[in-house]
């Protein structure tokens, strides 16, 4: 999927990726990189709102996964559990980054399969001025769907 095809289908099924105008730098099964702009996540300190580094990072864990089972399997994707740590305030724009390995990938399409049901975890990051700003921890479930 090209980064321009994420960002529609982004802005489609998840809206508020619209509405914090998140760009898409780089889509593929291995990696997510997407531009957030500073001005629709503001906060009253001037500086980026926490929950819009949160989402931004979550979108991107969520992007990467979504692509690399793509080519594998039909399923829905939803995120069960998630951890953000603020390590710097963010006063300007952003990119959320997601990087998948393929550690057990095998195993969780084979549990996917065989059960319809499978867990990762996938981190990310939120860099400004070339230092990360936050760190994301989520843990996804693909659910198959039998389409």
């Amino acid at each position: 999927m090209t980064p321009t095809a994420l960002a529609e289908y982004l802005y489609l099924h998840m809206p508020l990726s619209r509405a914090m105008a998140v760009s898409v730098i780089e889509a593929s099964a291995e990696s997510v990189a997407l531009h957030v702009p500073l001005e629709p996540n503001v906060n009253v300190h001037g500086t980026m709102f926490g929950g819009s580094i949160s989402t931004a990072m979550l979108l991107a864990a969520w992007s990467v996964l979504h692509l690399r089972l793509e080519a594998n399997v039909t399923c829905d994707l939803v995120v069960q559990r998630n951890q953000t740590d603020f390590l710097k305030p963010v006063s300007g724009p952003a990119q959320a980054i997601a990087h998948l390995d393929d550690a057990d990938w095998a195993g969780f399409i084979q549990q996917l399969k065989r059960h319809g049901k499978a867990r990762r975890t996938v981190s990310a990051t939120l860099v400004f001025e070339d230092a990360i700003a936050a760190r994301f921890t989520g843990e996804f479930v693909a659910i198959g769907t039998g389409r």
